[in-house]
């Protein structure tokens, strides 16, 4: 389980420091990968409209924000990047359904232990990925999100990484998850047949 190179380009996507300057930079909002309206259907068919949810690493997108629109009433959003926290926590303060924290995902201590129904990861884990010390980071967010979902909750992670790849870090035994795997692909006239490919989409359910 090695560092996914084949994903990844000179910048360090799993540093808070990279993330600060980009967020000052851009500002406005940005969903990676896919908007919650393409995800609408599996979300619904995993995570109930009761569930507490726990949204890794969600930068300025506004999928959270879709969400309660559709009906959930309980997301709590980290991310590694304080600006982008002060940013989103300022912007959503008058919807009491939406929380927003600075944290690091390889270490949610303030998290008590099955403290969420369902995790949803749109490319952070792909984020780590890419540092140098990747198999490390993994194994400490995964274990993290399964410390962190109640029995039968689910994770949800919509990754760009080759499903071979992905799997070492996500079938370890000790999490105890089944795991379906679902490919998307990107439907638009802009999108290169390279992008429809390279969407994958994992489903996995805790299991005790």
């Amino acid at each position: 389980m090695f560092r996914d190179v084949s994903s990844c380009n000179t910048y360090n996507y799993g540093e808070a420091g990279y993330w600060d300057a980009r967020y000052i930079q851009e500002g406005g909002s940005f969903d990676w990968y896919q908007r919650y309206s393409a995800l609408r259907p599996f979300v619904r068919n995993f995570i109930p409209l009761s569930s507490r949810i726990l949204m890794v690493g969600c930068g300025n997108a506004v999928m959270s924000e879709d969400m309660v629109k559709d009906g959930y009433e309980d997301i709590v959003n980290i991310d590694i990047s304080s600006v982008a926290i002060d940013m989103m926590r300022t912007k959503y303060e008058y919807i009491p359904q939406l929380k927003y924290m600075q944290m690091d995902v390889r270490d949610m201590s303030l998290f008590p232990d099955e403290s969420f129904d369902g995790v949803i990861d749109k490319g952070t884990l792909d984020s780590l990925m890419c540092g140098t010390d990747a198999p490390i980071s993994a194994a400490q967010m995964l274990a993290e999100v399964c410390r962190l979902l109640k029995p039968g909750g689910t994770y949800i992670l919509i990754t760009y990484g080759d499903p071979t790849v992905r799997m070492p870090h996500i079938s370890r035994p000790v999490f105890n998850w089944k795991i379906t795997l679902y490919n998307i692909r990107k439907i638009s006239p802009f999108s290169s047949l390279l992008e429809m490919e390279k969407k994958a989409f994992f489903f996995i359910t805790k299991c005790r």
